[in-house]
């Protein structure tokens, strides 16, 4: 392999490269091992993401790594927080300066509110934490772009929270992008894909999997504890979270309704919990006169808050959301200290980042359907560093419907998939943080023969190389369409490309050395077909030249552009599989200006220059005028004539209405194609789509001669062996994916014994 493709392959690698420095001053001793490790890595990287589970010390980590930046920096915290973040300054001996505007700082390290980023100027800073990172995802959009676009060239950049939900795929692009490690965008165009109409439901394509939490732990980290990582979990077991649920009962037909609801609407579940505020505080100042613990009174609507501040008159502390932030903080610390028994705030205003070990009572009067609310809120106490059980108090009303029983649910679905996230990841954060070796799918060599075929495993660009120049009849294939980790997750597959232009620049390895093997005078046909574009994935809904890009890039190369073919395809079918907006009949009746035509599927074929020195000729036998016709026509379709609605029909041949005067004989059948289940896998992110038979038949019997060579580099499970083979052709195929190849065997050995062929390589 030259290198120059050794070096494209490693550039495809999806990485984050580092921008920061290596450590070569002493590090606090005070760090325990984990944390010394991921503060040397992070700041090595320069710009990351720790997520990391409440508790494991995230505060001196970002102080740590702050104090290593070169420069002045700014922390961004959510409100009452960054005194917080002062007084841990102050514990492990590092300067913290809090601030609320420009004029306030200080040489070192700032730490402000975010809702005071205005009143500073993000580009006298070499660095920028963002504490409680996830919490942009409660900003308008707006504010998150702001927040991104005033640090873009921040050159030290880190990003902290408390595990981000591992199926908020959003929340990690938002990440992403404020590290300038790559848009939201662009990251769903790499490794999601939406399924159907639902074109806000993304989920990660089958074999990018395993590359996108690989390029997610090449910027940041995740643990729950530090066993995640291969650490030791001594000190960091939890007590127990206990929740308990209280029903306050209520009069249904208070909401409208003459029965007891299980399922409310939204609008009727808060005509609900405004009914019941009575109740539910009663509850709640039962509940916390019957203790003598501190507690914490969460309450989510205003006149929730007003009722409790009235009940628990002259027993409690209140942090308000239009509180100034010196009215939230005293309440807090008044709290904190002691010197109230009792803290009334919501999870928006102190939800965020707080450390309460000191308290084990929590009392939630009334619950929204937001799991994330619940987990922050109760992380406040429930953290490592906590001491006794906690017991986190419920209330809602039986007009409210099963409100816990729903967010319990969504609490189950993030556990299953953070361990799922987790197993992906903790190898591989192992190897970014701890220097442990990491296994990768690996590439391996193989080769097998039968009367006359041979199939090589391998990358084609590798196998082709290999190949004697002038040495081939004929080739026909069809490319993976630039559609990343469509077959496998290896670099060196064609399909497994980030965008169209990585595509072409792997496919132009290919170009030049099939030009290199072909006989002078000699052709090779491309199927392939326009691609679809998305809003998301591209910015604009359309149709991208596919066909017209592998046109240019082949006649660049040498080729001389011969013919081309345009396949019919059903629209009705590709608008059931795709669901594409513009073949929608409902889009008809919307607005037509975004409808459009079904994306066919084309041959095109090139010519190697050069004087052809066997030439290829037919007997009329072979290509009677009538079939010379078929071939010869730009479009293989079928037509039926014109229905009993008076349109003209174009259908498959399956479904030709054959006694039709108009019917023309000719069309290729879409389903005409090698038997493809058993080579398929399970985590394949599109079936197998061997190209048609009839589409095979008609190229190599146009542009080859019986005994001729027939080159495949994409051979999948041997569609073009199989047939060339069937016609009386020798077939050479290469294959990446050892699946197809095991089936590309089986297929044409059974396809040579069928057509009684001799030994290619005798």
């Amino acid at each position: 392999m030259s290198d120059g493709y050794a070096s494209f392959l490693a550039q495809k690698a999806r990485v984050v490269q580092p921008a920061g420095h290596e450590i070569h001053g002493m590090l606090s001793p005070r760090l325990r091992a984990d944390q010394a490790d991921i503060v040397r890595w992070a700041v090595r990287m320069g710009r990351a993401a720790l997520f990391q589970d409440c508790g494991l010390g995230k505060t001196f980590e970002q102080l740590e790594w702050a104090r290593h930046v070169p420069g002045d920096v700014l922390i961004l915290a959510p409100l009452a927080v960054a005194a917080q973040t002062k007084r841990e300054g102050d514990k492990f001996g590092i300067p913290v300066t809090v601030c609320r505007s420009q004029a306030d700082v200080r040489p070192g390290i700032n730490i402000t509110n975010y809702e005071m980023l205005e009143h500073f100027d993000p580009s006298v800073f070499q660095g920028v934490v963002l504490d409680e990172s996830s919490i942009l995802k409660a900003y308008e959009g707006k504010t998150r772009n702001a927040i991104i676009d005033a640090f873009a060239r921040t050159p030290y950049r880190l990003a902290c929270t408390a595990t981000p939900a591992p199926n908020d795929y959003m929340e990690l692009g938002n990440h992403a992008e404020f590290l300038g490690v790559m848009t939201r965008t662009e990251m769903l165009a790499m490794f999601f894909v939406h399924d159907g109409g639902e074109t806000q439901s993304w989920r990660l394509k089958g074999h990018a999997e395993r590359d996108f939490w690989r390029w997610v732990c090449s910027w940041a980290v995740m643990m729950r504890r530090p066993s995640d990582l291969g650490y030791s979990d001594e000190g960091f077991e939890l007590p127990p979270l206990r929740f308990h649920e209280h029903l306050v009962d209520m009069d249904p037909t208070t909401v409208g309704a003459l029965f007891d609801m299980g399922s409310p609407s939204l609008m009727e579940r808060r005509a609900a919990r405004r009914n019941s505020i009575d109740g539910r505080v009663a509850e709640c100042v039962r509940l916390v006169r019957e203790s003598s613990e501190q507690w914490i009174v969460w309450c989510g609507l205003n006149a929730e808050h007003d009722a409790l501040e009235e009940a628990f008159a002259g027993e409690c502390v209140s942090a308000r959301g239009d509180d100034t932030r010196a009215e939230k903080e005293a309440a807090e610390e008044a709290w904190r200290t002691g010197r109230a028994r009792i803290l009334l705030s919501k999870p928006s205003v102190l939800g965020w980042g707080m450390n309460w070990q000191h308290c084990a009572r929590m009392a939630f009067v009334g619950l929204s359907d937001s799991y994330e609310e619940l987990y922050q809120a109760t992380r406040r106490c429930w953290r490592f560093g906590q001491e006794r059980e906690v017991e986190a108090h419920i209330i809602t009303a039986t007009t409210e419907g099963a409100v816990l029983a729903n967010v319990k649910r969504k609490e189950s679905d993030h556990e299953r998939m953070f361990d799922e996230m987790v197993r992906h990841m903790s190898e591989i954060s192992r190897v970014t943080i701890r220097g442990h070796e990491m296994t990768r799918s690996t590439y391996t060599r193989d080769a097998r023969e039968g009367e006359g075929w041979r199939v090589d495993l391998g990358d084609c660009v590798d196998v082709t190389r290999e190949i004697a120049s002038d040495s081939i009849d004929y080739s026909v294939f069809s490319p993976p369409f630039a559609s990343l980790y469509t077959y496998t997750d290896m670099d060196r597959d064609m399909g497994n490309c980030a965008d169209g232009e990585e595509f072409m620049a792997h496919f132009r390895f290919l170009i030049v050395e099939l030009l290199r093997v072909l006989k002078p005078g000699r052709l090779v046909s491309m199927h392939c077909m326009n691609l679809p574009t998305s809003k998301t994935r591209d910015g604009v809904i359309g149709i991208r030249d596919f066909r017209g890009e592998i046109i240019r890039e082949c006649v660049a190369a040498g080729w001389i552009y011969h013919a081309e073919v345009c396949i019919w395809k059903d629209p009705v079918t590709a608008m059931q599989r795709t669901k594409a907006l513009g073949l929608l009949h409902k889009q008809i009746r919307k607005d037509s200006s975004m409808s459009r035509q079904g994306v066919p599927d084309y041959v095109v074929t090139f010519r190697k220059p050069g004087e052809n020195a066997e030439p290829i000729a037919h007997t009329a036998e072979e290509y009677p005028v009538a079939y010379w016709q078929q071939v010869a026509s730009p479009v293989w379709a079928c037509f039926d004539g014109v229905g009993d609605d008076g349109f003209l029909r174009c259908v498959s041949p399956s479904e030709a209405r054959r006694d039709s005067p108009d019917y023309v004989e000719g069309g290729v059948d879409a389903g005409d194609t090698l038997q493809r289940e058993s080579a398929r896998e399970a985590r394949d992110e599109r079936h197998i789509a061997p190209l048609q038979l009839e589409v095979i038949k008609r190229c190599v019997m146009l542009w080859s001669n019986a005994g001729d060579l027939v080159l495949s580099p994409f051979a999948g499970i041997g569609s073009e062996g199989y047939q060339a083979l069937a016609m009386g052709r020798r077939f050479w195929g290469v294959e990446l994916k050892r699946s197809y190849w095991e089936q590309a065997c089986a297929n044409l050995t059974r396809a040579a014994h069928e057509s009684k062929q001799v030994g290619l390589f005798a």
